[in-house]
């Protein structure tokens, strides 16, 4: 048990935090292309179902594979993540288990068995099982891996904006009372859709870099490489079409998303747009030359010397009004500014006031209750539910504290729309050339398509990198700092596992690119009643 939240050592913290980003970074190295892949395998296969052809049949099959290594490696890093919310983080996990464990536990009885079930057909079952069967077991593993994406995110946007819960003093937890409240919040969903169209993306793009490089190559004659030139030729068109598609699909969602952000995380807003002091018709910055090293010294508000902007853009996507007010990260702190939902918004010093309160009338609670005191225990559970809301704030003792990184906020979401937006650029270029023009005989960008390939994954990583690092100080926004969620654990041994970590992860990516590397060379081997 928890005993009052007491707070832990500053390395154990951070030895924490640096292992659990460690492991979902190279986790969501793995997520991405399994989500993409099942998505045009699926597509593959119902051209197969529908025109009976052999060449889609043998396509379908080549992806499938490479499907296959990916999706054993994302399983194995997931799993080692999941495990750390109880080793490194076991006051998080004492404190909002009933909560937090829900999606998750819904995420491996459901979905995780439902891809175990149908993958083994996908991969086993082509000559066992009828063609309608089979397509229905390859959507159904694109499913299953979809909706465990659901309930990941389901319980992550559940940290950024906690809904559905009350806390219980006797219990000193969390304590879910409205499930549909934590698995629909306006949070979850726009996270998800913004999350699986960038999946998509990824791969759209692993597809297109994979054919573009048969494409390139050149170096095989024969048989073989007629087989090869026309899986890479079919599959950049489906692929094409997918990436142009979800990359539209993410802008939008990615919209959708900024301006929930803007309602339930201002400080994430004004931290990736350097936003210091804020106000009507606030610009949206394009290019600014903030030092990507150190803090700001946003407290004097100073801008930087170099700036682009778009006038009243970020109030537009903040607020949906071209003059709607956004707050900067002094105005947070000071308060006094009236929030979306009409209530003023309280300042820094009064939050951490109230937080102080709930921390203290929890303690003189569990003692009242222990003494049998029945008025001291009705009184503080009333000024417990009063500030409840403010609880973390009662371990934050100063500004600073509650200010995340702001270059690394900044610069990760440039990276990520800049490269988006390249992305959709691509992809329009690729269809017209694939459908109107020669893209089999156009070098400049088969190397396009190839270079696309890890910028695709910088931009995934860089999104995740914003949205873990601009909710900063909290690992539950505004009820559990960090500090207070670690557990107990020997900065040396959070130390060593990392390092463990660290080697074992990397092995598995060195070995997973091994084999890929290894499959794409030897490419698809089509039949001769495939290559006809």
């Amino acid at each position: 048990m928890i005993s009052l939240l007491s707070a832990i050592g500053a390395d154990a913290v951070n030895w924490s935090r640096a292992q659990f980003a460690l492991t979902a970074i190279y986790h969501w190295l793995f997520v991405p292309l399994t989500l993409g892949l099942a998505l045009i395998v699926g597509i593959m296969e119902t051209c197969y179902y529908r025109t009976g052809s052999p060449f889609w049949k043998e396509t379908t099959r080549f992806w499938q594979k490479l499907f296959g290594i990916n999706f054993a490696m994302g399983v194995a890093t997931g799993i080692v993540l999941e495990f750390e919310f109880g080793t490194n983080w076991s006051n998080y996990s004492w404190l909002v288990g009933d909560v937090f464990g829900a999606p998750l536990a819904i995420e491996g009885i459901v979905a995780f068995f439902l891809e175990a079930t149908f993958v083994g057909v996908m991969f086993f079952g082509w000559e066992k099982v009828s063609k309608r069967a089979h397509l229905a077991a390859t959507w159904l593993t694109g499913i299953g891996a979809t909706i465990s994406a659901w309930w990941i995110l389901v319980a992550n946007a559940w940290m950024q904006y906690p809904t559905g819960q009350k806390f219980n003093p006797d219990t000193m937890r969390n304590e879910m009372t409205s499930f549909a409240d934590v698995a629909l919040s306006p949070f979850a969903v726009n996270k998800f859709f913004h999350s699986i169209t960038s999946a998509w993306i990824i791969g759209a793009l692993f597809v297109v870099a994979v054919s573009c490089y048969y494409l390139f190559r050149k170096r095989r004659e024969g048989r073989d490489a007629e087989g090869e030139r026309k899986v890479a030729v079919h599959s950049i068109k489906i692929a094409t079409i997918v990436g142009l598609v979800t990359s539209l699909l993410a802008m939008f969602t990615g919209d959708k998303l900024s301006y929930v952000v803007a309602q339930v995380q201002p400080m994430k807003l004004a931290a990736m747009e350097a936003l210091y002091d804020g106000g009507n018709g606030v610009e949206l910055v394009g290019v600014e030359l903030l030092n990507p090293f150190q803090q700001p010294d946003y407290a004097s508000g100073e801008e930087a010397a170099l700036k682009i902007a778009v006038p009243n853009m970020l109030s537009l996507l903040a607020t949906h009004s071209l003059d709607g007010y956004v707050p900067g990260i002094n105005d947070i702190i000071k308060g006094g500014y009236t929030m979306p939902d009409g209530t003023v918004a309280p300042s820094l010093d009064e939050k951490m006031s109230r937080g102080k309160l709930a921390v203290g009338a929890l303690s003189s609670y569990r003692e009242a209750k222990k003494a049998g005191d029945a008025a001291t225990v009705e009184k503080n559970k009333k000024i417990l539910d009063e500030n409840i809301k403010y609880f973390g704030y009662g371990y934050v003792s100063d500004a600073e504290q509650t200010v995340p990184f702001v270059p690394v906020c900044f610069w990760s979401f440039r990276v990520m729309v800049g490269l988006g937006a390249l992305f959709t650029l691509f992809f329009i270029v690729a269809l017209f050339y694939a459908y109107k023009r020669d893209f089999a005989n156009t070098r400049w960008l088969h190397v396009a398509g190839i270079v696309m390939l890890p910028l695709g994954y910088i931009a995934s990583e860089a999104g995740w990198v914003l949205a873990e690092l601009g909710r900063q100080p909290w690992t539950i926004q505004d009820i559990l700092p960090t500090w207070i969620a670690v557990s107990d654990v020997g900065v040396g041994s959070v130390m060593l596992t990392f390092f463990i970590f660290l080697v074992l992860f990397t092995t598995l990516l060195i070995v997973e690119v091994s084999i890929m590397s290894k499959a794409v060379r030897k490419g698809p081997a089509l039949s001769e009643a495939a290559r006809k």
